[in-house]
């Protein structure tokens, strides 16, 4: 279903209903250019999308040419999807259903050539975190080294010469057999580079994750590719600034947040933060949500006075990026499988830093400073008062 009214996407709407003369200043305050450049897709990437349904959508970011850097041209996928099967069958049979939607879509990508592509948070699985019940949830948890997802996407991004960011549940096999909300990082030489646990995790309403997995360990770590410096701020990491503000003090030209959100719960945040944070930190956000209701075989409550329930409502995708400069791209559909492939030129993110001068002006020390204090259990807020 395409959500109250028919409504897709906000673009469709602005695109339906505003005057011509008046859409491209109308594009340009909301989204930092008049017209969206788009790219060319292969005919297999097109192919490949109408034969499963999904949407495709392809635009670019550029910068301007340099005397002494080359362009650094890098493509960038985001992929939203619904489950597959009922929550009620067997975990094996749910995973690896959702596993023959996702080789499809990765292969639309590569045929576009995408260089780094990446997932939605914990793809491999329905969102079930929602339920407070451990089983059979908990048996989709897996090593981020060797686990099935891992042994499954290792070989598609050698073959396609991708880089693969894979969300998962991870069961941390050396510490006690316990949770964590992870990303792993694949190269494009089909090996592990490395994995991040999500730093914030959410105790909203339906979205108390701490059930399962609490804060991660691993810091705010940025991964040299072969195809530029990536990280990833998992969901509910994109409501901390100092989380976005972190990743850019350690180097990151792009940073995705693989999310899972429905649209009473956080809708109207969603088209603000990954873009400010690409603004504030000058470099490249790819903000990217699943989309479809998941019902799940028990009623759950939510903390909110309702009665109890199966789902949590629907996921709203709206998958979009975001270049250092503020200009962002369409989002994809509130409701449709999608693949978002974004032509980006790295160089924009150090001549944005040159232009603005946010990071010259950022003073570190001032805020460290003053953190350190409001840290401390004696702290006074700066209060002036007559």
């Amino acid at each position: 279903m395409a959500g109250k009214g028919g409504f897709s996407s906000l673009e469709e709407c602005l695109d339906k209903y505003i005057p011509p003369e008046e859409l491209a200043e109308v594009k340009r305050i909301l989204y930092g250019r008049e017209k969206e450049q788009t790219i060319a897709l292969s005919e297999e990437t097109l192919k490949i999308a109408k034969l499963n349904d999904f949407e495709v959508k392809g635009y670019r970011f550029g910068a301007e040419k340099e005397h002494l850097r080359s362009p650094r041209i890098v493509r960038v996928a985001a992929v939203q999807n619904s489950i597959v099967t009922e929550t009620t069958a067997p975990v094996d049979v749910q995973r690896n259903a959702i596993y023959s939607k996702i080789e499809k879509i990765i292969a639309a990508a590569a045929a576009s050539g995408v260089n780094i592509l990446c997932l939605q948070e914990a793809w491999t699985m329905p969102f079930a975190f929602c339920t407070r019940e451990k089983t059979p949830w908990c048996e989709f948890a897996e090593s981020a080294e060797a686990g099935s997802s891992t042994k499954f996407l290792q070989p598609l991004a050698k073959q396609h010469n991708m880089v693969i960011i894979s969300p998962i549940l991870e069961r941390d096999h050396e510490h006690g057999e316990v949770l964590w909300n992870t990303a792993v990082v694949i190269s494009n030489a089909g090996k592990v580079i490395g994995k991040h646990r999500k730093n914030h995790i959410p105790r909203v309403g339906d979205f108390n994750e701490s059930t399962y997995y609490m804060e991660g360990n691993t810091g705010h770590p940025v991964f040299e590719t072969a195809f530029g410096r990536i990280a990833i701020n998992i969901c509910y990491g994109r409501h901390h600034p100092q989380n976005w503000m972190m990743f850019g003090i350690n180097g990151a030209e792009i940073v995705f947040n693989p999310s899972a959100t429905v649209g009473a719960l956080s809708e109207p945040l969603w088209a603000i933060e990954a873009r400010n944070a690409a603004i504030a930190n000058s470099y490249y956000t790819v903000a990217i949500n699943r989309v479809g209701t998941e019902e799940f075989p028990n009623a759950f409550t939510s903390g909110d006075k309702k009665p109890p329930h199966r789902d949590f409502g629907a996921f709203y995708g709206s998958s979009y990026a975001t270049a250092p400069d503020g200009a962002r791209t369409p989002g994809l559909s509130r409701h449709r499988d999608g693949l978002l492939i974004t032509e980006m030129d790295l160089n924009l993110c150090r001549q944005v830093k040159d232009w603005w001068g946010f990071r010259l002006t950022q003073r570190l020390p001032l805020y460290a400073e003053a953190l350190t204090e409001a840290s401390k259990l004696d702290y006074k807020p700066q209060i002036v008062k007559e």
